[in-house]
């Protein structure tokens, strides 16, 4: 935390800013659904620009993390600790959601008759999934340019791509410590954005 960060109010905090307008959509679609509804451009928007700037951030944040890195063992070490937080938070968050789904069961009492639902909403998903292979998947992992995993918005391209930068970086070495700090200074830029 940078010393200007350690004088705010808490309120000018970003974090609780965020949880602030949370909190009021919430009071605001529970008493005013219509007013929710009407309000339903600005959160479409804020959204989109969340969404604008997840590709860079996710590349320039791991550039910069791999490249720092002194040797590539390192890397293994960190990717091992990644996976295995990675496993851990989405079986936690699977439990959650089960617990969840069976104690407050949504949709329960709606009486609806599923033969009656149309389901040409969902017939894309159902044709992707019955072609989906493991070989299709890794290929579609990668971009046809690098350029195209930030301009596409598939993450996992782009982390395949910061992946392959980062390590690029760091077998180069030391004529490579001008990027470094143009990746650095760049990140601080995409944070601020």
């Amino acid at each position: 935390m940078t010393a200007v960060e350690e004088h705010k109010a808490w309120w000018q905090h970003l974090y609780v800013q965020v949880l602030i307008a949370i909190v009021l959509g919430a009071i605001i679609g529970a008493l005013k659904p219509e007013w929710g509804s009407a309000l339903k451009p600005i959160a479409d928007a804020f959204i989109r620009a969340i969404k604008m700037v997840i590709a860079p951030v996710i590349f320039l944040t791991l550039v910069s993390g791999i490249a720092h890195m002194r040797g590539l063992g390192e890397l293994g070490r960190v990717a091992l600790r990644a996976f295995g937080y990675f496993i851990t938070v989405s079986s936690l968050a699977l439990v959650i959601g089960l617990i969840v789904a069976n104690t407050v069961q949504p949709g329960a009492g709606l009486n609806i008759d599923p033969a009656t639902l149309d389901g040409s909403a969902v017939a894309g998903y159902v044709g992707e999934a019955q072609h989906a292979s493991i070989s299709a998947f890794l290929l579609d992992i990668i971009p046809t340019t690098p350029i195209s995993a930030l301009t596409e918005g598939s993450i996992l391209q782009v982390l395949f791509v910061a992946l392959l930068t980062g390590i690029a970086i760091a077998l180069v070495g030391q004529p490579a410590e001008p990027v470094i700090d143009l990746i650095d200074r760049l990140a601080v830029i995409v944070f601020r954005l």
